[in-house]
């Protein structure tokens, strides 16, 4: 995909927020476009653009009635996965995705007698920062106005050695482009206790396009009154959209509660449908 799309995205997040305020009234193209002050023809082109569907196809991905339908049919497709011990049909997959977990030493010291590089990138959902170490990427974060990449790195890593690279933009266009699974599996080297590591791998099972519930996290680690910790430990996630966090919403299918933003989490479930239209069509 061109990544000149990552410069509409806050032009189209704001359109999200408007959209997702006012879906009970469904507001038409000239209503919204009006709101972000752009004229509905520039305004349909460029959301188009940078969802792959109409304004008007993505507001009925931001209906209550939609999430209550991808949580209906990811009931019988995550219990199949978890099943077999695969994801099915998930793009982001436990093939694509490997995970090795920091050892204690590193994970108690703050990564003393690690190297961790990090490289700010481009996404279709504003600017990020990719962390790695040399077994995997250890965080990838977007970032706010006031987010300083190096400091994000130093606070999560105190004893590691930090090092600035280059984009990476092999790893952005394999995760938003148009054929992720191609190529070596994606290594990550996350910090995690031992739970917050199960309910990291638990999310990779959630299929591309579907969604799941705190409820249904934490029954499929077999603790079905932990929704809380669960809850708890996907805030903690450290890699966004590798490890999908955003695919978890609540049991009435409302979605908010990332921790880098709600508009976000919208934007990212309504894309990833999105895509899987795409390819349908």
């Amino acid at each position: 995909m061109s990544f000149e799309t990552a410069k509409d995205y806050d032009r189209v997040a704001e359109a999200i927020r408007y959209i997702a305020a006012h879906r009970l009234d469904q507001p038409d193209l000239d209503e919204v476009a009006k709101a972000v002050e752009l004229s509905p023809y520039h305004f349909q082109r460029l959301f188009t653009r940078w969802a792959g569907v109409s304004p008007k196809k993505f507001l009925s991905y931001l209906t209550l009635q939609h999430a209550r339908d991808l949580l209906a049919a990811d009931q019988s497709v995550l219990d199949t996965a978890l099943d077999v011990g695969l994801s099915g049909p998930s793009r982001l997959h436990d093939l694509f995705v490997t995970f090795t977990a920091m050892t204690p030493g590193e994970y108690k010291d703050g990564g003393t007698g690690l190297t961790v590089s990090y490289e700010k990138a481009r996404t279709p959902f504003g600017p990020a920062v990719v962390m790695k170490t040399p077994r995997g990427i250890c965080g990838l974060e977007f970032l706010g106005p006031e987010d300083d990449p190096e400091n994000l790195c130093r606070n999560r890593w105190p004893g590691a050695k930090i090092v600035p690279s280059q984009t990476d933009s092999d790893l952005i266009e394999r995760l938003f482009g148009t054929h992720p699974e191609q190529g070596e599996p994606i290594r990550l080297h996350v910090k995690g206790t031992n739970f917050q590591i199960r309910v990291w791998e638990a999310l990779l099972k959630i299929p591309t396009g579907h969604a799941s519930t705190y409820k249904r996290v934490a029954q499929s680690l077999g603790q079905p009154t932990a929704s809380r910790t669960v809850g708890g430990a996907i805030g903690k996630n450290p890699v966004a959209v590798l490890i999908p966090c955003h695919r978890v919403i609540k049991e009435s299918g409302i979605v908010d509660g990332y921790r880098w933003g709600t508009t976000r989490k919208q934007a990212l479930l309504g894309w990833e449908r999105a895509q899987g239209e795409s390819v349908k069509d």
